[in-house]
């Protein structure tokens, strides 16, 4: 992409975070903290993205997509992951998607990736069931082998 391009996806994802903040301040109590600091992340990060573009000396054209076949791998991976989420649950899902995508971008570092998908989904508990006290829907798997099969 060009300077320009950079500059105006930049700045599209400063409205899109601005929004999200706003549409926040809607939601009742404590429940638009989580998705009013993620529109401010994304206004933010939007606003980097913009000004870096801005400052910039070099304006040369560039590839959309480097690797093209990478691109429908990861679509690919991702729209199974979304189908998946609700048979297997949540957390099943992310992990298996943790596992698979970079396998699927070619990453062959097997050990590597589980060790960050485990580091990562407990994160994801941590700030989603503990820190936040909203829990997910229970996992397919743990209703699985709670009824014995």
């Amino acid at each position: 992409m060009e300077k320009r391009q950079d500059i105006v996806v930049g700045l599209i994802f400063v409205g899109i975070g601005i929004a999200a903040a706003w549409m926040a301040t809607d939601y009742n109590g404590a429940s638009g903290i989580y998705p009013m600091v993620l529109g401010l992340v994304l206004t933010l990060l939007g606003g980097a993205v913009a000004v870096k573009a801005a400052r910039s000396p070099r304006n040369e054209v560039r590839p959309l997509v480097d690797a093209p076949s990478k691109m429908f791998t990861a679509a690919l991976v991702a729209t199974i992951y979304v189908a998946l989420v609700v048979p297997f649950g949540f957390y099943t899902a992310s992990i298996l998607l943790m596992l698979v995508m970079p396998l699927a971008l070619g990453f062959r570092q097997i050990g590597y990736a589980a060790v960050v998908a485990a580091v990562f989904m407990s994160l994801v508990y941590l700030v989603f069931s503990v820190l936040l006290e909203k829990p997910l829907p229970r996992e397919a798997i743990l209703t699985f082998i709670s009824t014995g099969g």
